[in-house]
């Protein structure tokens, strides 16, 4: 039965999504996909505060599920998101907006900046990642003896493809 929850909470997915990252009215939902994998960052010596050493982000690496769990692309970094079927988006974010989880990443309303191939995310005009769990860089770990070490946090989120009407 949990594999039944998780279906059920993935197709519940953006109940409550913040204004700020609603999809213009001349798009519609054309794919709806869950993402599993990491974010990666490296640590890296502050540019602003000599001796400070943080974690930056470098790039996603996660596969795209389907509602029944088959897997259907990947996300990488760009960011861009590749479907098995050919097609391809490349975005920009345009808002973004906190998780209602504080140890997730953000939620974010993404353009295409480009879009080509047959399959379905070849027509996609915007990119929509909600409902994320896990992600944010480490808290801590990140100093001088660290410099260039890489972190891989896991996390997951909801992608919504949006394509014109």
């Amino acid at each position: 039965m949990p594999a039944l929850a998780a279906v059920f909470a993935f197709a519940a997915a953006a109940a409550s999504v913040p204004p700020d990252l609603a999809v213009p009215a001349d798009a519609s939902l054309s794919l709806r996909a869950q993402g599993r994998g990491v974010q990666v960052y490296v640590c890296e010596a502050g540019p602003d505060q000599p001796g400070r050493y943080d974690w930056r982000f470098v790039a996603p690496q996660a596969d795209l599920f389907d509602a029944q769990g088959v897997k259907i692309g990947r996300h990488y970094g760009g960011p861009t998101w590749e479907g098995a079927d050919g097609g391809k988006v490349v975005g920009e974010v345009r808002a973004k907006a906190p998780s209602p989880d504080p140890s997730a990443i953000d939620w974010l309303l993404l353009t295409a900046k480009s879009a080509n191939g047959a399959g379905v995310l070849g027509r996609t005009r915007y990119v929509r990642r909600i409902d994320t769990a896990g992600g944010r860089a480490p808290a801590d770990g990140c100093s001088a003896a660290h410099a260039a070490e890489e972190a891989q946090v896991p996390y997951t989120a909801t992608y919504e493809f949006y394509s014109p009407r």
